[in-house]
């Protein structure tokens, strides 16, 4: 890695007992067959933070944020939302949580057959009782939000870039207002401006609109520039949370591998200067 994007790390979110945790994981336990996956997680999310969250290939990243998601079934454990146990929730419940998250998942997931707005005013169809024309404005608004020109509303999934891809998936993720922005590998397969660009993006949304935001990543650059927090998986749990800096000081070999590695050297050595 030749050096850290541009953007400078954000100012560390203050570290408190008294801070709002949006979402909590307590004892989180998920097996496939025979195989167990994570075993007694816990993991703390606070408002209006970006946590990344990293670990190695295999170890469980995506599976936590889809166990929280309600994707994957966990065998033990709770988990709460906005301060609701998720297991407690009847089904009107749980579907007026999960109006006040996105997800933007890792290979965009939108529907091919539709454009860019009609991907993006499928949680409003199915949430929202408004006219077609509000609904087209509100669409619009959100592609220009994610930096998106207008003309590329009415163009098809097949038509765009890698990057306008991603940026297409978060606008449809922040159809509804999202509190809460889950946000998986979001810059796998961006070239390394792209990448920044979207980092800085992600920066500026969290900023004027007040999201928390759960990254699943394993891009070190996007650790420095815009994440406030890192939480890392290994040995099926959260090894350690904390800042970059607690990162580089923490005695693990997965964890110094990670961050003191080829990779991370250089990385390591501009936070330590």
């Amino acid at each position: 890695m030749s050096s850290p994007r541009s953007a400078p790390p954000p100012p560390a979110a203050p570290l408190s007992n008294e801070r709002e945790a949006i979402i909590r994981a307590r004892g989180i336990t998920v097996r496939f067959g025979s195989k167990t996956v994570l075993d007694g997680l816990d993991l703390d999310i606070y408002r209006g933070e970006v946590l990344g969250f990293v670990g190695g290939s295999g170890m469980g990243k995506s599976v936590l944020m889809r166990t929280i998601l309600g994707l994957v079934q966990k065998q033990a454990g709770t988990i709460e939302v906005f301060g609701k146990d998720l297991d407690s929730l009847n089904d009107r419940e749980r579907a007026m949580v999960e109006q006040r998250w996105g997800v933007l998942f890792q290979m965009g997931a939108l529907f091919s057959g539709l454009t860019v707005k009609q991907n993006v005013q499928v949680p409003m169809r199915e949430h929202l009782d408004i006219s077609p024309r509000l609904m087209d404005e509100l669409a619009l608004l959100k592609i220009e939000m994610v930096g998106l020109a207008r003309d590329a509303a009415e163009k098809f999934p097949a038509e765009l870039s890698g990057g306008m891809i991603k940026r297409a998936s978060l606008a449809r993720s922040l159809a509804l207002d999202a509190d809460l922005l889950f946000l998986d590998e979001p810059t796998s397969g961006l070239d390394p401006i792209g990448a920044a660009e979207f980092d800085q993006l992600i920066a500026k949304l969290r900023e004027t609109l007040g999201l928390t935001v759960y990254m699943v990543t394993h891009d070190l650059d996007s650790l420095y520039s815009v994440c406030d927090r890192i939480a890392v998986l290994g040995e099926k749990r959260v090894l350690v949370a904390g800042t970059l800096r607690e990162m580089l000081a923490f005695d693990h070999p997965w964890v110094r591998a990670y961050f003191h590695g080829v990779r991370g050297g250089r990385l390591a050595a501009t936070i330590e200067a």
